[in-house]
């Protein structure tokens, strides 16, 4: 788990994507307990209902579920399910913004396709 939460998101959203990277990455797999409230309330020193916000949003997608008195459990099919949320918004919320900062630097076709194969080598997951 990663530490580093930053002001361009709301807390809670980071908390339930940080989540969320895990089981897509296989960190956490389906049935597997995710880290309770308390836990990540003290990882990053935020406020309960904060993380209760950001893990009820998770519950409500049924990418986990509650097992009453024991805890949270990653639901059954949840990193397909995550994936296609995330394939359905990245050409809006990353390449559509791209193509418009590269309209605005007349970069052409080519000169974008050159960029992304450049980068994509160098990419790393976290």
């Amino acid at each position: 788990m990663s530490k580093s939460l930053d002001d361009k998101k709301p807390i809670f959203i980071q908390i339930k994507e940080v989540i969320e990277d895990q089981i897509i990455n296989e960190q956490l797999k389906e049935h597997d307990q995710i880290p309770s409230t308390n836990q990540l309330v003290q990882f990053y020193k935020v406020n309960h209902i904060t993380v209760s916000k950001g893990i009820n949003l998770l519950v409500e997608e049924e990418v986990v579920y509650k097992k009453r008195g024991v805890g949270m459990y990653v639901a059954e099919g949840a990193k397909e399910k995550l994936v296609l949320q995330r394939r359905e918004g990245f050409a809006e919320e990353f390449v559509l913004p791209m193509l418009k900062e590269a309209k605005k630097l007349k970069l052409s076709d080519d000169e974008i396709v050159r960029i992304m194969k450049k980068l994509k080598g160098s990419v790393k997951v976290d």
